[in-house]
């Protein structure tokens, strides 16, 4: 008898789930989406097309990462700032931000007295003394960046290069392949801030 019971109460149960599935809507949204709805699904959807644009050829080596406070974070926006006015793409903040990351971790130095390297200042550490500016210039992040596009433009087929070797050509750096440990960050920071 309890088990009679039981599968009779268990079986209205069912009817009763399977009645209110049917009755409702099933798959059915009635609801409006909100604004920040749809801009975490078209902030998802450019984050997807635009990591093919942003790393097409993939990372090389071991990737390194710093936390930025928040005078870096302003430099980043600095940076893609420019290269926006520069009518460069996010391929080319991805380069520059890359470079800065390793030539001054996105801090814009002045003159470091006997650590500097040369003459070298801003967030390229670029030199007066070679022609990138003076002191002034190459310490503004909007002129040093444009100056790193400037510079990024002529190099023929820098699409298709490697970033290291992108960002090389332009710096003639001491040490060519550092800039490839800085990629996957900097791609990670064009992404966040690219259109913010």
């Amino acid at each position: 008898m309890n088990t009679i019971l039981r599968k009779s109460i268990l079986g209205i149960a069912g009817l009763t789930v399977a009645g209110g599935l049917a009755a409702g809507p099933l798959n059915h949204d009635t609801s409006t989406p909100t604004t920040r709805d749809a801009a975490v699904t078209t902030t998802q959807a450019a984050s997807k097309l635009d990591s093919a644009a942003l790393i097409p050829h993939g990372v090389q080596g071991t990737q390194s990462r710093i936390d930025l406070d928040d005078e870096q974070t302003a430099n980043v926006k600095a940076i893609i700032a420019a290269t926006k006015k520069a009518g460069m793409d996010e391929r080319a903040a991805v380069v520059s931000i890359a470079t800065a990351l390793q030539e001054s971790k996105l801090e814009n130095l002045g003159h470091l007295g006997d650590r500097n390297d040369h003459d070298s200042q801003g967030l390229f550490q670029q030199r007066p003394s070679s022609g990138w500016g003076t002191v002034e210039q190459i310490t503004d992040p909007e002129y040093s960046t444009m100056a790193f596009l400037k510079g990024l433009k002529q190099v023929d087929g820098w699409r298709d290069m490697p970033l290291t070797v992108a960002a090389q050509t332009v710096q003639v750096s001491a040490y060519p392949d550092h800039y490839a440990q800085w990629e996957q960050q900097a791609a990670d920071l064009v992404a966040e801030h690219w259109n913010s």
